[in-house]
Order: C-alpha cells, then sequence, then structure tokens
C-alpha cells in the first residue's frame, strides 16, 4: 500500500470514529424527544391547559413511587388511585420527607404504565418539572395535575386500556450553587 492510500484509510477511519461519538452523544437527546413526542417507553405528554372534551368513559388511574437507592428520603403518593372520565382534569398529591439532619435536593423521573397510554397521559403541572430542595426534617405534599386526552379511545392499542399507572422515582440531584449555603451548620462566631 503506497503512502497516499495509507493517509486515506486513515482519514477515512478518523472520521468514522468522530462521527460514532458524534451519533453516540445525540443518542440520548434524540431518543428523549423521540419518547416525549410518541409516548413510547411510557413518557407522557405535557398540555398547556385542560381538555377541552370530557367523554362519559372512565378511567383508573393508579399512583406509586419509588426511590432511587441511596435516596435516602421517604415518599409516597397520598392516594393509591381514583377514577376519572376521559379528558377530566384530576389532582393527586405526593408526599416526600426529608428525615435526615441535612439539605438534600431530587428529581424525580416518570413513567406510565401500559406504555400504549403514555402519548395519551397529558400533564397540566407537575413537581416533576422541577428540581425539589427539602431541608433537614421536612414534609412537603407535591402536586400532580393531568388528564387522559379524548383521542385515546380512538388508538387500537390503547382504546381497551382500563387503568393507568402513573410511576415516580426520585433522584438525589447535586443542590443548586444558592441552596449549598444553607446544608451546610451554621457556627456561632461569638463560641
Amino acid at each position: 500500500m503506497s503512502a497516499t492510500q495509507n493517509n486515506r484509510t486513515a482519514f477515512r477511519l478518523v472520521g468514522l470514529v468522530a462521527f460514532m461519538l458524534a451519533m453516540s452523544a445525540a443518542a440520548v437527546p434524540f431518543y428523549n424527544w423521540f419518547c416525549r413526542v410518541t409516548g413510547f417507553g411510557g413518557v407522557t405528554s405535557v398540555a398547556e391547559q385542560a381538555s377541552e372534551r370530557v367523554l362519559e368513559r372512565t378511567i383508573t388511574i393508579r399512583f406509586d413511587a419509588s426511590l432511587e437507592r441511596g435516596m435516602p428520603w421517604e415518599f409516597r403518593p397520598l392516594q393509591r388511585e381514583m377514577t376519572l372520565k376521559i379528558g377530566e382534569t384530576g389532582l393527586a398529591f405526593y408526599e416526600a420527607y426529608n428525615p435526615t439532619d441535612h439539605v438534600i435536593a431530587g428529581t424525580a423521573s416518570y413513567n406510565v404504565a401500559p406504555f400504549s397510554a403514555g402519548y395519551y397521559f397529558n400533564k397540566i403541572d407537575c413537581f416533576c418539572f422541577e428540581m425539589q430542595v427539602l431541608q433537614p426534617g421536612e414534609r412537603v405534599e407535591m402536586p400532580v395535575s393531568f388528564f387522559v386526552d379524548p383521542e385515546f379511545v380512538d388508538d387500537p392499542e390503547a382504546k381497551y386500556v382500563n387503568a393507568i399507572t402513573l410511576s415516580y422515582t426520585f433522584h438525589e440531584t447535586d443542590l443548586p450553587p444558592d441552596k449549598v449555603s444553607l446544608s451546610k451548620p451554621q457556627t456561632n462566631p461569638l463560641n
């Protein structure tokens, strides 16, 4: 092989490696976008306002809560389930408690089951949209308002579903800089 051929081959291999790195970096944002748009994997939609149409058919919404391994909070739904008309806005509450002696920040990930319902499950407002910061010993009730889109009944995969489970998992996250000072014990300069 000549030097020119070796250079071309090396250039192509470097280009291939660069392309593969770029695609792997883009995979996570692309997958998240795909799941939000299609409801794939039980990812829900976000709505600006409540549904304008409410059907007579009802659906049961079940609520589930869990914690990432090592997350020291206590976390639970305040109701296990509710039955709503499809299109009707529901309001549910979850409770989080920080039993530790230091400030902890958490972020909730979520999905719905069955996955086919994800595209039709719309959140209007949710504690999961923002990081939650709990002070030592703090207990909070966190709301989620939602509805099931009436188009749900026309989907061949989803129209026979009678119950949807909304699941949240809290993960510990780094404290924002403005909250870090609150987590450090205050010392009395006179002692």
